[in-house]
């Protein structure tokens, strides 16, 4: 067995029929597909052709058509009774495990061998789920929370301990939240700045020794994705102040000079400080763009894109995604006809209210709650998308407060309960200006460990003075 990952840049996304052309040098005898393939009809195409064999397991919705393919595992194609439709495409390949071992299982197959222990995938499986940010239903936590626990055991991969470790994370200490927020971007930064085999080396490493060197090239690569998602985001800025965001229901932007593997990070963010579905494009080459988009609530950007393509046929040359993210790509000369073309499309499908950010909280958290123990109990948890981390609301009195490393805002705050009071230390990150008087806050209770120390601390997410 082998894997192939193709260069994104050089091949796009999915099974194409330029992949299958570079794998048949290798003569396999079956090609199967992991996290794609639902939308390869010409990618199949090409290898039945070639008398190559195809099973594809992916998530992802699939089109008005679907490949012809040996096999295809997908819980979300139509007449599925799998129960589960959030797997992500590491847990749609799990459970084909799971299947081929009963099937194995039934035919003799361990008479005169043992069975392989399924889990001890786990902890890819846990890692694959949560930083796909797939949503966290009941059967995902499960799969989350059990590979969870085989990392905190030291039973996990040597490429999952030595990337938390170079992350200045304890793997003995891994929550779910880790996992998203430092494992999968230095994995991720292989594949959008260089080749994502080295990613995929690292946790296949047989020793800690070559986990940690490679661990430590992802976070090299990690420190260079995030410099270049900088200058892209402080241009972006730049262009967008130039516009009345306010009025439109959608961005679609572009610069020649952006990098292709950072464009779908940079959309996120700017959807986050928007609160509109956003399109961002880079340079794809021989004149064409390559666009990466993320979504709000209330907007399926992959059906929003269908639609599109079925009003204007020839504007859009490829495309494929999810609720809220897609790719897709169109020519360069198209550019200003798509933003206009998806800036209707997208009107038609949402509401003003819809373009309101609201932010859910959980309500009041009593002060006397407010401490280490009950912090811990609840990072203990397996949160994550479609699942958050509760967000308490309460009213504080600002005592102290200071810049921190040029772009965050440390706080000692007075929260009161009944008539006594205590001190709690905050951070409210990206935010540089000083808070006055009172304030509203929306918060995560969260513990703060440094240089031998446990504390207590606020993460705050909002603040209405």
């Amino acid at each position: 067995v082998d894997f192939l990952v193709p260069n994104r840049f050089e091949y796009g996304y999915g099974l194409t029929p330029e992949i299958v052309k570079l794998a048949a040098t290798q003569a396999p005898d079956i090609i199967v597909t992991v996290d794609n393939g639902i939308a390869s009809v010409d990618g199949v195409a090409v290898a039945n052709a070639m008398g190559i064999q195809v099973l594809i397991t992916d998530h992802h919705l699939p089109g008005s058509q679907t490949p012809e393919a040996a096999c295809i595992v997908n819980p979300n194609q139509h007449g599925c009774a799998f129960l589960s439709k959030n797997l992500a495409g590491v847990g749609v390949m799990f459970y084909c495990l799971l299947g081929l071992r009963a099937e194995l299982r039934e035919q003799g197959a361990y008479q005169s061998k043992p069975e392989p222990n399924l889990t001890e995938l786990l902890d890819l499986v846990a890692l694959g789920t949560v930083a796909d940010l797939v949503r966290l239903d009941e059967n995902n936590r499960i799969l989350v929370e059990q590979g969870l626990r085989r990392i905190r055991a030291g039973v996990c991969s040597h490429g999952i301990s030595a990337i938390l470790k170079v992350a200045g994370r304890e793997p003995s200490k891994v929550m779910a939240q880790d996992l998203g927020f430092y494992v999968g971007p230095r994995l991720n930064a292989a594949g959008r700045l260089d080749d994502m085999t080295l990613g995929i080396q690292c946790l296949l490493a047989e020793s800690e020794k070559d986990a940690v060197v490679l661990a430590q090239q992802l976070h090299d690569l990690n420190k260079q994705r995030r410099s270049i998602e900088a200058d892209m985001q402080q241009s972006a800025n730049i262009s967008l102040d130039d516009i009345a965001v306010a009025d439109q229901y959608s961005i679609s932007i572009y610069e020649s000079d952006w990098h292709q593997g950072v464009i779908g990070i940079l959309a996120s963010r700017i959807k986050e400080r928007h609160h509109r579905p956003v399109i961002a494009f880079a340079d794809g080459g021989d004149g064409l763009l390559k666009g990466s988009g993320r979504s709000i609530a209330g907007l399926h950007l992959r059906d929003a894109l269908d639609l599109l393509s079925k009003h204007q046929p020839d504007l859009i040359l490829k495309f494929g995604g999810h609720a809220m993210a897609a790719g897709l790509t169109i020519k360069a000369e198209d550019f200003n006809l798509f933003k206009l073309s998806f800036e209707a499309v997208v009107k038609s499908l949402l509401t003003e209210a819809d373009l309101e950010a609201v932010l859910e909280v959980d309500g009041s958290l009593s002060a006397s709650d407010m401490t280490y123990a009950v912090a811990q109990t609840l990072e203990n948890q397996v949160w994550g998308q479609g699942f958050p981390p509760p967000l308490f609301y309460d009213e504080f009195e600002v005592v102290n407060q200071r810049i921190l490393a040029e772009k965050h805002l440390k706080l000692s705050l007075k929260a009161r309960s009944g008539s006594s009071s205590i001190l709690i230390d905050a951070i409210y990150f990206n935010q540089t200006q000083f808070l006055d008087g009172p304030i509203l806050a929306a918060y995560q209770l969260q513990t703060n460990d440094y240089n031998g120390s446990q504390k207590v601390q606020l993460n705050i997410r909002h603040v209405n003075v």
